[in-house]
């Protein structure tokens, strides 16, 4: 075992499994906030691996500041038009100029965030829908740490800061996750009037659950009012689908809660998002890094999309705590509910955190001492891989929203 400094103790609460109310919350991707996220993250990752490509290592860089300004739309049955296009601002910082090289850092962005709008906002024409603007002031020429193709050294934390993760995630929270991740899938490659603005909404009061859906819909797939209904009543009976596969208990969904058929009020949209009708968004706004907006848990308020992978905490704290939950709550019996929080020092390697503090409940007839030494040895080996998070995210491999 390192020395660490690694803390294993009993939480100061009930399992949320166990408490009486439960709220959870996921943006779908198509959200104004996920949008900014996706963006952002996009963005990210193009910078990291054009850096790698060119010249071997990640630069300092930062595109956590994404804004999205809400535009006006027409929508109508069979399709309607967009009046006053969305404007989408890219913010932050990258390295231009290095060691004799000019690096195209703003036509890099501008490209990937075309192509992730292409991909997952299908609906929304490029330049026409929503306009996108780049503004990426001069990050420091010199290399902030180094994260080379062949090999990696552990750099030191940019930030006195902290990250948050749990596991594992209730019925609840998987029935929220889940849904809005199928709906956005395989659902939404059956149902093109589906867009992907799709936020869910789960409560729980004791055993019965409550799921709200807001649902987009693309007015070009929908026909009259009679086929709006139907595409509504769809989505709930799939989501409700969805929810008994993960419970047991009863469940209640509801979609477009504020609709009014009779005065022809309806979540009907020309591009699949409400951010074509005045709701801006920005990073950070929506959900954490495991994915969801979780109020009965402890969250960090960091934006973790966009953040430089190598040395932000805000980034690499947030998606390593959850991994580090996940992990000690798939190898360790015994345990009911597990919150994991790391604290970085400025200045300090990453993989040596200021405190890793671990907290459990465990199930009936189960000591804190019963798990601890596992947890910790598992923290332990998770943190001395930290680098690993960078390469997935640099890789793509890991969601930050």
């Amino acid at each position: 075992m390192s020395e660490r400094n690694i803390r294993i103790e009993s939480i100061d609460r009930q399992a949320v499994e166990d408490q009486e109310v439960e709220i959870v919350e996921r943006k779908g991707i198509g959200h104004p906030d996920s949008i900014c996220d996706g963006i952002a993250e996009s963005v990210a990752g193009a910078l990291a691996r054009e850096y790698l490509d060119r010249v071997g290592e990640v630069l300092h860089f930062n595109t956590d500041e994404t804004q999205l300004v809400a535009g006006e739309a027409a929508p109508a049955f069979g399709g309607g038009e967009v009046v006053d296009p969305i404007y989408l601002l890219i913010v932050g910082r990258a390295t231009k100029h290095y060691e004799g090289q000019t690096i195209p850092a703003e036509t890099i962005a501008l490209r990937a965030a075309r192509e992730y709008l292409e991909k997952n906002i299908p609906q929304l024409t490029v330049g026409e829908d929503v306009v996108v603007d780049v503004k990426l002031g001069e990050g420091s020429g010199d290399l902030q740490e180094v994260f080379g193709e062949d090999e990696v050294s552990v750099p030191m934390a940019n930030d006195t800061s902290f990250g948050v993760g749990h596991a594992p995630l209730t019925e609840t929270e998987r029935i929220v996750l889940e849904a809005e991740r199928r709906l956005n899938g395989p659902y939404a490659d059956e149902h093109p009037e589906l867009g992907p603005d799709v936020k869910i909404m789960g409560k729980r009061e004791g055993d019965e659950i409550d799921v709200t859906v807001a649902a987009a819909m693309v007015d070009e797939y929908v026909a009259d009012l009679d086929d709006y209904a139907e595409a509504v009543e769809s989505v709930r009976e799939f989501v409700d689908d969805v929810a008994r596969e993960h419970t047991d208990r009863d469940v209640d969904v509801h979609v477009n809660t504020a609709d009014d058929y009779d005065e022809g009020s309806i979540y009907l949209t020309v591009t699949g998002t409400s951010a074509e009708q005045g709701d801006d968004g920005s990073v950070g706004r929506g959900n954490r890094a495991n994915g969801l907006i979780t109020p009965n848990r402890s969250m960090s308020m960091e934006a973790t999309s966009g953040k430089n992978p190598v040395n932000h905490i805000g980034k690499i704290y947030n998606l390593l705590s959850t991994a580090i939950a996940e992990e000690v709550v798939s190898e360790v019996d015994g345990i009911r509910d597990l919150r994991v929080r790391l604290l970085s020092q400025i200045g300090r390697p990453i993989d040596q955190p200021h405190v890793a503090d671990v907290q459990v409940v465990t199930d009936e007839g189960i000591t804190v001492s019963d798990v601890e030494d596992d947890a910790a040895a598992i923290v332990d080996r998770e943190l001395a891989n930290v680098t690993e998070i960078t390469r997935s995210v640099i890789d793509g491999e890991l969601s930050t929203f």
